[in-house]
């Protein structure tokens, strides 16, 4: 019979317990590995159908075990292990359960108790970090000799016309190129990736092409402001539209959305934020010409509100389908012509299933396309488990941490966190982690890149993609970008420092 949640949390009540006594923590661990794998089985039964790709099951069963574990509190555990050298359960998440069998079988030896635990073998041990590899390179292809981790490049126009650009980036190391189908028209978009099957061929170096449905997203439309101002400050009003705003006796900007229909799911009260952030708004008033919006956070010198800059409602439901219309007339395309599907405000394994079902109707003689979830809602975050075992047991898959996006909806001061566990959660199912928005920005869009940045970019080698943005210098950043990312894989894969010689002084 099942034990329930209480009586296991009860189990693993650590408060009374000597845990710097080896044999009692060698008996919580024994403990806290049968209720792992009891509770990593009823999570892994539902999803046992859904799975096609017999290599993805034992990552699988792995994901399973790791949702299980991470339902505990392991911090008492792990800070009893340190002195006796055994601090993995840190970084177990390619392989759970042989972590935990590998500590409990030397807890046994320094008990001197008979083993019950066979310890794991080394091809056992390492099994999770080569599945990783394998589910990698099925989405971005073979891994490089000096670097682990992908280079992604967002294409400009320009692509489309400079044969000379794009082989640049090819031979400064990018690996992987995304075409926003938000952005230009398909005869564009063959001709960038003509562009890119020709460099590929004269330079000798693989790259994927990604190619990223729009998907939802509210924009601005045309926008009219008061008495002919250039930016909005804060305090003053916006008012969205259904239809093209007057430009005649307004006091306030106004500006159409691009999907008229979300500004009938807006209440008093909600929030609202406008090009990634640079402008907040709360919600004042609804009427039959649209939704006044009151500035809440702006620039001290005001901020220019332009067209087609980004809309979003955190906290707002606006029930939009995953897939618009523009999807799909944008997949007869992507499904001819792309490596990778780039799925915009993923929320459900619903969505992923309506996005193979779309796929599988223009694909009559199926070949092996990839799907990369941007993750970008708190709603997509909290379903992370099942949008991977939907998608991933049908064919390759990735994960995009859209932050710019993410960061708006959740929260600033939570990204940090969230991004660490999805980073985590991914490793546990062993899918790929594409680190994206605004990486090096400063970089691509001025040629000098901030210190902060620089930062971030050497953290993102705990990913296995690292997405650019376009600008006039990411040629540039493609290369130090490429310097960076290979230094730091000599001192850090994924979570585990690798210890290398310092030769600093």
């Amino acid at each position: 019979m099942a034990v329930s949640t209480l009586e296991r949390d009860q189990e693993l009540d650590y408060s009374a317990l000597d845990l710097y006594n080896p044999c009692v923590l060698l008996e919580t661990l024994q403990k806290l590995r049968q209720i792992v794998v009891q509770e990593g089985q009823e999570i892994f039964d539902p999803w046992r159908s859904q799975i096609q790709r017999q290599v993805f099951l034992s990552s699988e069963l792995n994901l399973a075990h790791y949702v299980a574990l991470r339902r505990h509190d392991l911090r008492p555990l792990q800070a009893a292990l340190i002195p006796w050298g055994l601090s993995s359960l840190g970084r177990l998440e390619a392989r759970v359960i042989p972590s935990l069998d590998a500590v409990i079988a030397t807890l046994e030896a320094i008990c001197q108790i008979k083993s019950t635990t066979s310890r794991p073998t080394i091809e056992a041990f390492l099994e999770g970090d080569c599945l990783l590899q394998q589910h990698t390179e099925a989405v971005f292809g073979q891994t490089l000799a000096h670097r682990r981790v992908r280079i992604m490049v967002t294409l400009p126009s320009e692509a489309a016309s400079n044969y000379e650009f794009v082989r640049d980036l090819l031979q400064r190391g990018t690996n992987c190129v995304r075409v926003n189908c938000a952005h230009d028209r398909a005869d564009l978009w063959k001709a960038m990736i003509d562009n890119v099957r020709r460099a590929e061929t004269e330079t000798k170096q693989t790259c994927k092409v990604l190619m990223d449905l729009a998907g939802p997203k509210p924009r601005l439309g045309a926008v009219v402001s008061p008495d002919q101002k250039h930016r909005i400050f804060r305090g003053e009003c916006l008012v969205l539209t259904h239809d093209l705003p007057s430009p005649k006796d307004t006091i306030c900007f106004q500006a159409t959305c691009t999907l008229p229909e979300v500004l009938d799911r807006l209440q008093v009260g909600a929030t609202a934020w406008i090009d990634d952030g640079r402008i907040g708004a709360r919600v004042e008033s609804l009427s039959a010409k649209g939704v006044l919006l009151r500035i809440t956070h702006a620039s001290l010198k005001g901020s220019k509100l332009l067209p087609d800059k980004g809309l979003n409602f955190p906290g707002t439901d606006l029930q939009l389908s995953s897939l618009t219309d523009k999807d799909r007339q944008d997949l007869d395309f992507v499904a001819a012509h792309a490596d990778i599907v780039g799925y915009s405000f993923v929320q459900t394994a619903d969505d992923i299933k309506l996005l193979q079902q779309e796929l599988a109707a223009r694909m009559p003689q199926p070949r092996e396309i990839a799907i990369m979830a941007k993750i970008e809602t708190p709603q997509a975050v909290s379903h992370l488990p099942e949008l991977i075992v939907q998608a991933a047991g049908q064919q390759p898959f990735a994960v995009m941490i859209a932050r710019g996006d993410l960061a708006i909806a959740i929260g600033y001061q939570r990204l940090a966190e969230l991004q660490e566990e999805i980073l985590w959660l991914c490793e546990a199912a062993h899918i790929p982690v594409i680190w994206a928005t605004q990486v090096l920005e400063n970089l691509v869009k001025k040629g000098i890149p901030s210190r902060a940045e620089m930062t971030d970019a050497a953290m993102a080698e705990r990913a296995e993609c690292v997405m650019l943005n376009k600008g006039p210098f990411v040629a540039e950043a493609v290369t130090i970008l490429d310097d960076v990312l290979a230094r730091m894989q000599e001192h850090q894969l994924k979570k585990t420092p690798q210890l290398r010689a310092l030769h600093s002084w």
